[in-house]
């Protein structure tokens, strides 16, 4: 027992800290009334009237009328999109009211496996934003379709559940239940055999007996729904239907719909964002815009709050310490403005001051990164322009190929089939037809591999774009108009020990560098924008109307988004799990 919150609630201690004059907004009881909240050490003490808790040197914060509402929790994000190292991630977090986070960590683990992740919990245990860790269920996340620099099997998932804040199990992936994947059934019966440990689902596409399977095999959640007919479908199944809102896919407006439509219960929908670019962190914000997507699309101000904060902690059986303004809880508390032109003003996190009239008080140094994060690129043979050369049959002049051409909207994959020139047994990209080379090169140092593919949507025009940052290997990926202009962008993200590269007529043009894992930066949320700003105008220039085309290009690479895809192992058809040529046909 804390003793001395026992006393504060009691009456008989005063409070540290107490936010008065506000209107609570109590996503228990789904009402709001005039009131205020009162703190001891790091947790809530009382809330409603709580001015028997105020002694002479309690903190007074002024709510000033507005609204007092729980920290924000997102049940389902990957920090590393933001491509901020964890220190300066929490910052641009907190400043926009969100207290907790979900997370896997995946992509470091990729990299560097459970030592890597465990670096950067480490790192992030200094700052104000609190981490529930969701072990990932499986790296590779795609068994035997790519390369990764880490490894999670049964056993390291067992070692890494019984960490104190791990939660559960992460990104289970529906196929792959389906195909009774041993070693992932086996670490989902590890999870659940431990008490609070929940099964976390990556659904996509999937509906009737597939669905009703992986619901039945104990997956509680699921942040793939890309309409109102998935949204309902999942929420019929019991399912924890966590809606997407983030940068790489916006889905909150259509899944709504239906649930506002037929006033249906929302106790078990959360809002997530799941991939968060730097760009829109700074400019839009996180969970505070979602809520204001939400507030458009029709949903009552209290709902949508319950939405960013407890049924989020529900979803994780975590309701008892997060999610809500009450006594025992976790001092997570923003004061916002209201619905009519919601935003965050004051975030107090874990019981202290962050920001205060949306300005950060917080500043985390810069860590002092183990060495399992840095000098992550290792490439086992050089890359040279003929590397990335697609040979054809032998006398083809002319050939059909798949192309895997990526929507504009959102980076799932459909496919084409287009006629290219063959020339000096090279099979030739056609820039009028939005045919670029693509390709990944394996980076660390494993076995070499580069695999190669024929892109659209990308409307390159000119010139290469490589990056360190590729779903869910994080090998180099390579887009480009020629084989001279790719290889100087693979070669400089080397040098730069990750990042991401523009090159146009054989000189690097722009380029952002990721010196942590190959995928993070220690600037400022603020400072990177600005430097990924100056590298997608850059690409925009060379021709590219995907708005963030290197969040796009990272999908790509991810062997469990449908329809195709590029690893280091070859091209790839997501949907029968298979390598596949993507000459389909010698013409003449």
């Amino acid at each position: 027992m804390n003793k001395d919150l026992l006393a504060v609630a009691g009456g008989r201690k005063p409070a540290d800290l107490v936010v008065q004059n506000g209107k609570i907004v109590n996503v228990y009881s789904g009402e709001i009334y005039d009131g205020g909240v009162a703190v001891s050490g790091g947790q809530i003490a009382a809330v409603g009237d709580v001015a028997y808790t105020v002694g002479p040197d309690t903190r007074i914060i002024d709510a000033g009328g507005n609204y007092i509402t729980p920290g924000f929790i997102d049940g389902h994000i990957h920090p590393e999109s933001s491509s901020l190292s964890i220190r300066p991630y929490a910052e641009i977090m907190l400043k926009h009211g969100t207290t907790v986070i979900m997370t896997d960590l995946h992509e470091v683990g990729v990299v560097g496996g459970l030592e890597a992740i465990e670096a950067v919990l480490d790192e992030a245990a200094v700052t104000d934003l609190k981490l529930y860790f969701v072990v990932p269920s499986h790296v590779p996340f795609s068994p035997f379709l790519e390369t990764s620099g880490g490894k999670f099997n049964t056993e390291i998932i067992e070692k890494a559940l019984k960490r104190p804040d791990a939660v559960g199990l992460s990104e289970i992936v529906g196929p792959y239940v389906l195909a009774g994947f041993p070693d992932l059934l086996q670490s989902m019966d590890v999870a659940v055999s431990m008490p609070g440990k929940t099964l976390q689902g990556h659904l996509p596409d999937m509906s009737g007996p597939a669905m009703n399977e992986c619901l039945a095999a104990g997956v509680s959640t699921d942040h793939e729904s890309l309409s109102a007919k998935d949204a309902l479908e999942r929420l019929r199944g019991g399912c924890n239907l966590m809606i997407r809102e983030g940068s790489a896919a916006r889905g909150l407006a259509d899944c709504i719909k239906p649930i506002i439509e037929q006033k249906l219960d929302t106790s078990r929908v959360s809002i997530v964002t799941d991939d968060l670019h730097t760009i829109d962190a700074v400019d839009r914000g996180h969970l505070d815009d979602a809520v204001r997507v939400a507030l458009n699309a029709g949903l009552d101000f209290i709902k949508a709050i319950q939405m960013v904060s407890l049924n989020a902690a529900r979803a994780f059986e975590l309701d008892q310490e997060i999610g809500g303004l009450a006594p025992g809880k976790r001092a997570d508390i923003n004061i916002t403005t209201g619905p009519e032109d919601f935003k965050v003003k004051t975030v107090i996190a874990g019981g202290k001051l962050v920001t205060e009239d949306e300005k950060l008080l917080v500043s985390y140094p810069v860590a002092d990164h183990k060495p399992c994060l840095l000098n992550t690129m290792k490439l086992k043979n050089p890359i040279t322009a003929d590397s990335f050369k697609y040979y054809a049959p032998e006398g083809a002049k002319r050939v059909k190929v798949q192309v895997m051409d990526t929507l504009p909207w959102i980076p799932i994959t459909q496919g084409r089939e287009v006629e290219l020139p063959v020339v000096d047994g090279v099979i030739r990209c056609d820039v009028d037809q939005d045919v670029l080379y693509i390709a990944q090169v394996e980076r660390y140092g494993i076995n070499g591999n580069i695999g190669k593919a024929f892109m659209g949507g990308f409307n390159l025009k000119r010139g290469a774009i490589a990056s360190s940052v590729g779903h869910d290997n994080h090998n180099i990926i390579v887009l480009g108009t020629n084989f001279e202009d790719m290889a100087v962008a693979v070669n400089r993200v080397v040098e730069l020990t990750g990042g991401q590269v523009a090159v146009d007529g054989g000189e690097v043009v722009a380029e952002v560098a990721y010196p942590v894992c190959g995928l993070l930066s220690d600037l400022s949320a603020e400072e990177l924008a600005a430097e990924k700003k100056t590298l997608i105008a850059k690409i925009h220039e060379m021709g590219s109307n995907i708005p963030i085309p290197f969040m796009f290009l990272s999908f790509i690479c991810l062997a469990a988004l449908p329809m195709y895809a590029i690893t280091d192992h070859g091209f790839i058809d997501v949907l029968t799990q298979q390598i596949i040529d993507p000459v389909l046909e010698v013409l003449e």
